[in-house]
């Protein structure tokens, strides 16, 4: 009987040991890492498709010296002022740029008015802004030069300006001051400011060798007006309410060209 058991035993070892073994092998399913860029923050430089991107000379560049341009634009027109009527030029930059915000505001670029000059008697072209009050009317020019003799104007004209001519032509500290003292503005630190910008870019530089002529109130005897320097067909129409067309018409005139002392009809 043991011998038996003992041999069954045995064979069913010998079984074991001769089956082969079946070994299954699992496929990988291990995937490679892929790097998340976030969206908000740059794309890396091996990715990076350049040609999406604007080249460095078509990126927008920052514009600067817009003072500096106004300057330059119109300092030249400032020295024919003063020279005509003896308005230091340091003092009309001055003013050009802070009341037009360098050109910059909406009556300089839409009207060309560079100093906030109302409309009062104005019979030309105009344009309604927000000032003092709501939508005040606002002389509007063809040429900001215009503005500027316009400028000149309503300074020599005005009896309450008279102060500011017997300064001298290089002191612009005290033109700044008078400017205030005789009600151009109402702003209390207006003289400072203009004082500030002529300093900061040496306006008073364009105040150099500039030979002011003695510039006479324009005279008028009833209905004629009797040309003087500096005066354009332009202007002598806007100070007596009429088209540059009528005054032509008045005085049988076939272009705009008019010379000292000539006697012009306005009526």
């Amino acid at each position: 009987m043991k011998h038996w058991l003992t041999l069954f035993i045995f064979c069913i070892l010998l079984a074991s040991c001769g089956s082969s073994k079946k070994v299954t092998t699992k496929k990988s399913t291990h995937k490679p890492r892929v790097t998340k860029v976030d969206p908000k923050s740059e794309t890396p430089t091996d990715t990076q498709d350049t040609n999406s991107q604007p080249s460095e000379e078509t990126q927008p560049k920052e514009v600067t010296g817009t003072t500096e341009n106004y300057i330059a634009n119109f300092s030249a027109v400032a020295q024919e002022e003063m020279k005509l009527y003896g308005i230091p030029a340091s003092i009309t930059l001055a003013q050009g740029i802070l009341e037009s915000s360098s050109g910059n505001g909406r009556l300089a670029l839409e009207a060309n008015n560079h100093f906030g000059i109302k409309c009062h008697d104005w019979t030309g072209d105009k344009i309604y802004h927000d000032d003092d009050a709501k939508q005040e009317c606002f002389r509007k020019y063809k040429d900001a030069k215009y503005s500027y003799r316009d400028h000149s104007l309503f300074l020599k004209q005005r009896s309450r300006y008279s102060k500011l001519f017997t300064l001298k032509k290089n002191d612009y500290k005290s033109w700044a001051k008078e400017l205030k003292a005789a009600g151009y503005a109402t702003d209390r630190k207006y003289p400072d400011k203009l004082i500030s910008l002529i300093e900061r870019y040496e306006l008073y530089k364009y105040d150099d060798n500039i030979d002011v002529e003695e510039t006479f109130i324009p005279a008028v005897e009833g209905e004629t007006y009797t040309v003087v320097k500096g005066d354009t067909l332009y202007s002598i129409s806007r100070r007596y309410n009429l088209t540059v067309k009528e005054l032509q018409e008045l005085n049988s005139l076939s272009d705009t060209a008019i010379s000292i002392g000539q006697v012009l009809k306005i009526k």
